[in-house]
């Protein structure tokens, strides 16, 4: 069933029935006021497709906060004895509407949380029970850069299914065994003749994309260590953490017991490489103390020590959300440029 298809607009809402019929739990990108959420499927709102959501979707396989089990202790003879009880996702997931930035974040969580030793098994359990439909960009925002890492507006990877929305509906490329899975059953067409009209579309689309430096260009590093260089580039950071939460490819996180009793749970939560307590050890040190220590580490994991454990991947998507959402308007992409232009 692999190939290009055209599922036309007025069947979307009969396709997006279908996948919550055959099982899925379906979240799509919602507007809420100004702000673009994904959310799951009510069957009420058309999905907002115009432009990229404010928060990419990586909530929904690495969820803000999360409870890894509850435990239970007891004591009896003068010992004591902890009952666990594991929480683990069962159902089928569909990320309709995710952008080619959003689904290459995942393939970043792939690394880290599946192909590392040991893996994650709650994030590697929902990852295997997740389908991803993502949509091509139909324009970039001001901020977007994903060119300049080396991806493009239609990128396939980390996406099941991939779709561009055309005048007569979306022309559907089917990817995956996981997509062809999910779309038996669809009422598609054949989408041959739409192929030319797609990528005028997409080629539209790269040209209006900024690229502040190539991906091939290196970092470097003499400059990269330069104190001043990063006190000048990043003094207007208030440390918010804004930027890593909005980031599809961030994962800090810490871990906590809430118990009360005999009784509790252990929860995962986001935590931000950007705050001071991150790296605050028991003693009182703290190995990154200053705003300017975090910053340069947030850019060198991204684009220096990533690259350097996975082959060259750079751990950035060029969403541009970080840059987009700023409260001070810090900029990634220019700090990069300037980083691999210095002589």
């Amino acid at each position: 069933m692999r190939g290009r298809f055209l599922l036309r607009k007025e069947r979307l809402g009969e396709a997006l029935r279908s996948f919550q019929a055959k099982g899925y739990a379906v979240f799509l990108p919602y507007l809420e006021g100004e702000t673009v959420l994904f959310l799951p499927y009510d069957g009420r709102r058309e999905p907002f497709l115009e432009w990229p959501s404010t928060l990419p979707p990586k909530s929904i396989l690495f969820p803000q906060s999360e409870t890894l089990f509850y435990f239970h202790r007891t004591k009896k003879d003068g010992k004591v004895r902890v009952e666990l009880e594991e929480v683990a996702p069962s159902q089928q997931i569909l990320i309709f509407g995710s952008r080619p930035c959003d689904a290459k974040g995942f393939s970043t969580f792939d690394k880290v949380f599946v192909g590392d030793h040991p893996k994650d098994p709650y994030y590697m359990e929902r990852r295997l029970k997740t389908t991803i439909f993502s949509l091509t960009c139909p324009f970039p925002t001001p901020s977007c850069f994903c060119l300049s890492v080396g991806l493009e507006p239609d990128g396939k990877e980390g996406s099941d299914i991939i779709a561009t929305q055309i005048d007569e509906g979306l022309y559907v490329e089917i990817l995956t065994e996981k997509g062809e899975r999910l779309m038996e059953g669809i009422n598609l067409e054949d989408g041959a003749s739409f192929e030319g009209e797609v990528q005028m579309r997409i080629e539209r689309t790269k040209r209006l994309i900024r690229r502040p430096f190539d991906p091939k260009d290196r970092i470097q590093v003499g400059i990269f260590e330069q104190e001043e260089f990063w006190k000048e580039a990043v003094s207007k950071c208030i440390s918010c953490g804004l930027c890593t939460y909005l980031c599809p490819t961030c994962y800090c996180f810490n871990i906590t017991d809430e118990a009360a009793l005999d009784r509790g749970e252990r929860i995962r939560s986001w935590d931000s490489c950007m705050f001071y307590h991150y790296t605050l050890e028991a003693s009182g040190h703290n190995p990154r103390p200053t705003k300017f220590d975090r910053f340069k580490n947030r850019v060198g994991h991204k684009f220096l020590f990533f690259p350097e454990r996975y082959e060259g991947s750079i751990s950035c998507t060029g969403c541009g959300r970080c840059v987009r959402f700023c409260p001070v308007s810090v900029d990634i992409a220019e700090i990069v440029r300037r980083l691999k232009e210095a002589r």
